[in-house]
């Protein structure tokens, strides 16, 4: 389905059912597509993009490689001989 954002505004309750339904729904500004209505997945529940949460969700499903791998320890040392080189 695909309305203008005029109709979107007098209709959103209406379009929200039918994406939750499995519909695609458009919402179109004079004509050219630009919003595609879609109801949230359990994986975007996690949390708010840009969230702990979720960037921990994320890295378990798409976990580092082992050569990016680093303990806190090695990390804190990185640090610790940027800072020296400032000097």
């Amino acid at each position: 389905m695909k309305v203008n954002v005029l109709e979107a505004k007098n209709r959103l309750s209406e379009l929200i059912r039918s994406a939750q339904a499995g519909e695609e729904v458009i919402i179109a500004n004079r004509g050219e597509p630009v919003v595609r209505l879609v109801p949230i997945s359990k994986e975007d529940s996690v949390g708010p993009l840009g969230s702990p949460q979720r960037i921990l969700a994320w890295l378990k499903q798409n976990p580092l490689p082992e050569s990016s791998r680093r303990s806190a320890e090695e990390i804190d040392a990185d640090i610790q001989a940027e800072r020296d080189a400032w000097d």
